[in-house]
């Protein structure tokens, strides 16, 4: 049985990372956006 928690401890790491990466993504590029929507306001 340890062997079922070990899996789902690392599955969990996983999609823990995975959600972090993506939410530091979309941070990303929502502040990339706000900087080009500046530039075009400013033209």
């Amino acid at each position: 049985m340890p062997d079922v928690y070990i899996v789902l401890g690392i599955n969990l790491i996983v999609w823990a990372g995975i959600f972090g990466y993506l939410v530091s993504l979309h941070s990303k590029i929502s502040k990339l956006k706000s900087k080009i929507d500046e530039r075009l306001s400013q033209k």
